[in-house]
């Protein structure tokens, strides 16, 4: 596969994305566990099929110290016994977050309420904001053709 565009030698591209993923670099130093955003941006790119992000995201939560086990279980959390309840409330609002058009509503009230549960206003906000940027930054990969399978952990920062 062919990438349609490339970012790094795009002049409009590189101005522009040089502060949108600023706010990606931001959302790292926030309070919301390393672990909760890591699997939280890699669900949202299985459900986007982002396969450039799945990348990023898997190597970098191994670089991390995370568990092939809880990786390769990210997609199935629901079943999974391997995740915290904070965890898996984040994973669910990320789902529903993802997945707007498909339940019109947007995230549920008792979706929103787990997650308050686990995370205060300044982690929700970070959460929130999260999931947002996954969905854009999937979109600008899977609009382009973003390829997969080169990243090495730690090269976009």
């Amino acid at each position: 596969m062919d990438t349609r565009l490339d970012y790094f030698a795009d002049p409009t591209a590189g101005k522009a994305l040089k502060y949108f993923m600023s706010a990606g670099r931001t959302l790292k130093e926030s309070p919301l566990p390393a672990a909760a955003q890591e699997l939280v941006a890699l669900r949202v790119s299985q459900i986007n099929g982002c396969a450039a992000c799945i990348d990023v995201h898997t190597k970098d939560a191994a670089a991390a110290g995370e568990t092939p086990v809880r990786l390769n279980l990210v997609a199935a959390w629901r079943e999974a016994t391997v995740f915290t309840e904070a965890e898996r409330a984040a994973l669910e609002l990320a789902e529903e977050g993802t997945r707007v058009a498909d339940a019109a509503t947007g995230v549920g009230d008792e979706v929103w309420t787990r997650a308050a549960e686990h995370y205060d206003e300044e982690q929700l906000t970070a959460l929130v904001i999260l999931v947002s940027f996954m969905n854009a930054v999937n979109r600008l990969n899977i609009i382009t053709r973003q390829p997969a399978g080169g990243y090495e952990p730690g090269q976009f920062r």
